[in-house]
This record gives structure tokens, sequence and C-alpha cells, in this order.
């Protein structure tokens, strides 16, 4: 029980500020015993809360994108309803497969974002916000995060920060409601059709809440290179543990 309270507790921290919070909790339930799919299920249901507390946290950084969260929350809700279903008629290692050239490929996006960002206003004059490459983005990056979730974050901001004209904070705190909502969506899914072990989502459940209020404290003063960096370094961690 105290391993996934804390395991919650970094996985709230870690998807407040970047993502990946799966990585942590995800092996941590198997090692005490649950199947895979227990284990996917209830580890998404319980990083709800923990993505509703980082929501609030990063409040102040959510002003002014009323309209663009309902827009692409929209398609966060789409895409995690389409995974949820796919986790349960299809075998994990369908996109396991993939999963760490999703990731890589994200971490390109992130580190290039800004070089990308001043081309593309050299290009058009100004930069100008790519609303149906954001809500593609959105969707199929939900798609994944319904079906497994682990560097969801990542790809979100990878992906988001070359579609919107924002800064990587804002881009954060957007990240943390889509991601929410992924979840969210995708747990409803499972409560009714999946077998969820309710004493584990309820202690990620517990951790994640009080990582998020962490995360949202801790991440918000981070610079964007330093969030940058951890962005990357947390990603290559992931790729390492998918890989090997």
């Amino acid at each position: 029980m105290v391993a996934v309270v804390l395991a919650g507790m970094a996985a709230g921290t870690i998807n407040t500020v970047v993502g990946s919070g799966t990585l942590i909790t995800f092996p941590v339930l198997l090692a005490v015993g649950f199947s895979p799919l227990v284990a996917n299920v209830s580890n998404t249901i319980g990083l709800v809360p923990g993505s509703v507390s980082g929501a609030i946290g990063y409040r102040r950084e959510l002003a002014g994108q009323r309209t663009r969260v309902f827009r692409l929350g929209t398609a966060a809700a789409l895409g995690g309803t389409t995974g949820g279903v796919l986790l349960l008629v299809l075998p994990e290692s369908a996109f396991k497969a993939i999963v760490p050239l999703f990731i890589a490929a994200a971490l390109v996006l992130i580190v290039l974002q800004p070089r990308l960002s001043a081309w593309v206003a050299k290009r058009r004059g100004e930069v100008h916000e790519h609303r149906a490459a954001a809500a593609a983005a959105t969707y199929a990056t939900g798609i994944y995060g319904g079906y497994f979730g682990a560097a969801q974050g990542i790809l979100l901001l990878g992906t988001l920060g070359v579609a919107l004209p924002e800064p990587l904070q804002r881009l954060n705190a957007l990240k943390n409601v889509l991601a929410g909502l992924v979840n969210l969506v995708a747990g409803v899914i499972f409560v009714f059709v999946a077998p969820v072990a309710w004493n584990a989502a309820l202690l990620v459940a517990c951790g994640s809440v009080v990582g998020g209020v962490l995360g949202s404290r801790f991440g918000r003063r981070l610079s964007p290179t330093a969030l940058r960096g951890i962005i990357v370094v947390v990603g290559l961690v992931a790729i390492a543990q998918l890989v090997f």
C-alpha cells in the first residue's frame, strides 16, 4: 500500500511537470501482483484526480485558453474513448512496439520547438495557430493515452508546441487538462467493462492528488530551458524502460 501511494505521488508530480507518470505506477502495480490489464486500467483511473489537482495548480497559465481547451478537449475525449476501446480489443504488443519511436519524435519536436516556431514566424511573417493540426495531434495522442498512456504528456507537448504559438508553460497547463480528459473518458469505459482493482486505483489517486499539487507548485517555476531539459531526460528514461 505504501509503495503504491508513493508511486502515485511521484506519478502525479511528474505528470504535472512533464508526463510519463504511468512509467512509475504501472511497473509498481505489476510488482505487487496485478496483471498487466488490471494494472493498466486501475492506473488510468487512479491518475485522474492528480490531473485535476495539477490543472488547478496551473490555472493562471490556463487563463485565456477557454475556447482552446473546449475545442482540443473534445478531440482529446474522442481520442481517449477510441484508445480505451482499443485496449479492450487489441493485444498490448500492437502499440508497445512503436511507442519508443513516438516518444523519440516528440523529444525532437520539443528540443527544436524554438527554432521551428521562429522558422514558421519568419516564413509567414507572424505566428499562427494551426487549429486543425493541433486537433488532429490531440486526437491521435488521445488514442494512445487511452490505450496505454506512458509519455502521453511528452507527445502532447511535442506536437502542440509546433502547432500553437504559446510559451512552454502555457502549453504544459493545457497538456495537463487534455491528458486528464483522456484518462477520465478512458477510465469511465473501464469502470463498466474492464476489471478494475479499486483498492489500487484509490491508493494511486490519493498519491497523485498530492503529486499534482507539488508538480504545479515547482513545475511552473522552471524556465523553458530547464523544463525542456527535464522533459528530454524523462523521455529518454521512458524509451529505455520500454525498450529494455
